[in-house]
């Protein structure tokens, strides 16, 4: 339980800075209709943002867990000044190969109005990939609080950008058309300030990392990086793969969908605005991954490690499932939200949230299976079970999509995500078992399913607002009234559940 206590306390300084920057991110698109009438304006955003994960598993090639793997059997600063030397030149390398290709994205993404977006997409890859091990670096050594502050520094320029470049100054210049500021409006940059936001805040967090840059020595040792790739090298194909399942559907939406360019870039900006809502799982679980990787790999030298996997497990199920009735309880706040600014447009496909929410689930526990072939040197089982994902979602997608356009890509994503966790516990079985509670979480799974359709079924008969929230909290509290019943014996070990109790 001790175990269990560290992680959850590193989960949370890991998680703030994460959740800040995920959410803030998320309320910086959320309030994009209120800059944008037309969501078909933010569609080459949401391209951007889907290159960037794809490249930035190049640019950093599976290094970060690579080190968390190694640094417990090989010098550390030897390792970290080796695969820091390699990080820096493959970084240069990349960058000036996507430079030379960036007229080809220019006109693959139909961008040929900006094409200035694509140069500032390269300059934050830049950034983030020569900060990966510096960040790696203060997980490893337990410094989660130097971490917080570098990612809060990060979004809060980034989120104070948005504000001024596209809230501010445009009030101001409106009350003020004279006013020098006006070029700021007539340049022509418009949505591009998001992103310069986050080229500025990827920047900074180079220059507060500068401590950890210091430390580097330019020593490269053949040897430890020759086992570092053997390791690592499986893992851009899982980089790949997951970033194939998780963010295909909307590099590909507008080339698929059997509409016009315009209609459909109309409906990528929907679909990337319904599905960051969905997104607010996976915060959660890439806060909780922050925490989790090393200290899976530290705990795996325990003799009761199996044991805490599996408790870890079901209590990551259970804060998931929380996530899951909180997003699709109040789904119509955000269908309020957006009625009560006069754009309803933006509404459209918010059916489609819950089933984005449940498959983002399965992914967080494909996460946490996915341990057993790291702590086993499988990574390629690994990298064969996210193969197998990615052509799922591809085939899926391109089937799917022009027909039922949403709904097609939303459950391309549940299956491909239900997929793999399967596949991966059954073989995680074989090759390190784990006695993971199954029963109980598959019960907790079907209960939130259970409570979401209820749910849907009475506000499909009083549609009310304020009856829909009421009822979503009666749900919530009946969810907690089940947890705390189902899992009294571990609970009693913590100090929240014992001061409950004696009330």
């Amino acid at each position: 339980m001790a175990g269990i206590k560290q992680l959850a306390s590193q989960t949370l300084w890991y998680g703030v800075p994460t959740i800040a920057n995920r959410f803030l991110g998320y309320l910086m698109n959320l309030s994009l209709p209120l800059f944008f009438a037309q969501p078909a304006v933010t569609a080459d955003l949401t391209q951007i943002y889907a290159m960037i994960p794809f490249l930035n598993v190049l640019f950093t090639y599976g290094l970060e867990t690579a080190y968390f793997r190694f640094s417990k059997e090989t010098d550390q600063q030897k390792l970290y000044n080796t695969l820091s030397v390699s990080l820096l030149g493959s970084t240069i390398l990349f960058t000036v190969i996507v430079l030379l290709c960036s007229d080809y994205i220019v006109r693959w993404s139909n961008m040929e109005a900006h094409p200035e977006f694509i140069t500032w997409m390269i300059a934050i890859l830049f950034f983030d990939a020569l900060s990966t091990l510096a960040f790696a670096r203060l997980r490893q050594e337990n410094r989660p609080k130097k971490f917080a502050f570098v990612r809060l520094s990060s979004v809060v320029v980034n989120l104070s950008s948005v504000i001024i470049f596209l809230g501010v100054i445009p009030s101001y210049v409106h009350r003020h058309p004279t006013s020098h500021l006006a070029w700021f409006n007539d340049n022509g940059v418009g949505i591009g300030y998001y992103l310069l936001g986050n080229m500025v805040g990827s920047t900074l967090t180079c220059i507060l990392l500068f401590a950890e840059f210091k430390q580097i020595r330019f020593q490269f040792d053949p040897t430890i990086w020759k086992k570092v790739m053997r390791y690592s090298y499986p893992l851009i194909i899982v980089g790949m793969g997951g970033m194939i399942n998780d963010l295909l559907s909307r590099l590909i939406y507008q080339h698929i969908v059997d509409l016009p360019v315009t209609e459909a870039k109309h409906e990528l900006g929907i679909f990337a605005n319904i599905y960051r809502i969905a997104v607010l799982i996976t915060i959660m679980i890439q806060a909780f991954r922050m925490a989790a990787e090393p200290f899976f790999f530290k705990q795996s030298t325990e003799t009761n490690a199996a044991r805490t996997y599996a408790r870890i497990m079901k209590f990551f199920v259970i804060a998931c499932c929380y996530m899951f009735l909180f997003i699709s309880l109040f789904i119509e706040l955000f269908s309020w939200f957006f009625t009560a600014i006069h754009k309803p447009i933006w509404t459209q496909g918010l059916y489609i949230v819950p089933l984005l929410a449940m498959g983002n689930i399965f992914l967080g526990i494909y996460y946490n299976l996915s341990i057993w072939y790291k702590l086993t040197d499988k990574n390629k089982i690994g990298a064969w079970i996210t193969v197998g994902g990615a052509l799922l979602t591809i085939g899926l997608n391109i089937v799917l999509i022009p027909t039922w356009h949403y709904l097609g890509a939303a459950i391309a994503t549940f299956c491909c995500y239900f997929f793999m966790m399967t596949v991966s516990y059954f073989l995680g079985q074989k090759n390190y078992p784990v006695p993971y509670a199954t029963k109980k979480i598959i019960a907790y799974l079907l209960v939130v399913c259970i409570f979401y359709a209820l749910h849907k079924l009475i506000n499909y008969f009083y549609p009310a607002l304020w009856f829909s929230i009421s009822s979503g909290l009666v749900f919530i509290l009946l969810f907690t009234r089940l947890v705390l019943w189902a899992e009294a014996n571990e609970l009693h070990n913590f100090a929240f559940y014992k001061k409950l109790t004696r009330k």
